[in-house]
């Protein structure tokens, strides 16, 4: 049976569907030795050779799904030319083997990767509207004005990136800690939107996609998905929240503290329970040196632990 190019492609672990249209118009698909640009183009892949960059498609077996807390300074993409380490250190050297949406290079904590590029597509692509939770450590204390400024949004490439969620969690000495979640993960979204509230992040870590929590997995440690938590982000639906009104709304939001504090309080508590009907959580903590790839076990659904305030030298490894 005749599929398009970038079903076969998804099917095959290469990229998206979204991600393959663009190796098709960049040339670098052949179908039979011939090289295909267009996007309705349809091979049946029982019969016809469809190749990337010359070299075979092949149909996964089994898909992987690793989840991976990814460090400050390693960047997202399989080969750097400027040298730099990249997750694909990290995780295993799987065929096929791809990250499901970026982290830039200073943002830390949970990573998707995958074989599977319909299940990716279904996690990465705007219409889905999974939600990326992020926790973010901000210089100084954190004034109201400049929570409803963040949550009112700003301009990105002529579209509104605004966050459906975001509330002071947490205080760490002199930072206080924000949580923010969005959508669509657009580049560097969470860092524009704090500077544009005039704060300055010291350190931003993604802690949640969808209902799959970073939990206590250590940094540069990375595990399998069980099936369950696979199964959560396939074809997952963003539940309903409240309306946040017009855009002339909004704007009174920033004059009127008192009712921003109210909604805020209200987003708090919905997404604080949100997170804890996630899966995923990891309750067993590496021993000190355990290296790197080791996959965890023993998931648990209570996260109550993890927004206790945490001190001392183990905060970078506790995730």
């Amino acid at each position: 049976m005749e599929e398009r190019l970038q079903k076969i492609l998804a099917r095959g672990g290469i990229a998206s569907r979204r991600a393959a249209e663009e190796l098709i118009l960049e040339g670098r698909v052949s179908v039979n030795g011939r090289i295909v640009t267009e996007l309705g183009t349809r091979a049946n892949p029982e019969v016809d050779v469809v190749a990337m960059d010359g070299v075979p498609v092949l149909r996964a077996v089994k898909h992987s799904y690793i989840m991976l807390h990814k460090p400050q300074g390693y960047v997202t993409t399989r080969h750097d030319p400027e040298g730099r380490p990249t997750v694909f250190e990290l995780v295993p050297d799987i065929p096929g083997l791809f990250t499901v949406g970026r982290l830039d290079r200073e943002t830390e904590g949970l990573l998707l990767l995958t074989t599977d590029g319909a299940w990716a597509e279904q996690i990465a692509h705007p219409r889905y509207e999974v939600e990326r939770e992020y926790e973010v450590r901000i210089v100084g204390p954190i004034s109201p004005n400049a929570l409803a400024w963040l949550r009112e949004g700003i301009m990105l490439d002529g579209k509104l990136a605004r966050p459906v969620a975001a509330y002071q969690s947490g205080q760490n000495g002199q930072s206080a800690i924000l949580t923010i979640v969005i959508l669509e993960g657009r580049k560097r979204e969470v860092r524009m939107l704090c500077a544009a509230a005039g704060l300055t992040v010291k350190r931003l870590i993604r802690r949640r996609v969808g209902s799959i929590l970073l939990g206590w997995l250590a940094e540069g440690h990375w595990r399998n998905l069980n099936q369950q938590e696979v199964e959560a982000l396939r074809g997952v639906s963003r539940p309903a929240r409240p309306s946040s009104g017009n855009r002339e709304t909004r704007s009174r939001t920033r004059d009127n503290i008192a009712g921003g504090e109210a909604e805020a309080s209200v987003s708090e508590d919905m997404y604080r329970n949100r997170r804890a009907r996630g899966v995923g959580q990891v309750d067993d903590r590496p021993e000190p040196g355990l290296s790197s790839g080791v996959p965890l076990s023993r998931h648990r659904r209570d996260v109550s632990r993890r927004d206790e305030p945490r001190v001392g030298p183990r905060n970078r490894s506790e995730g």
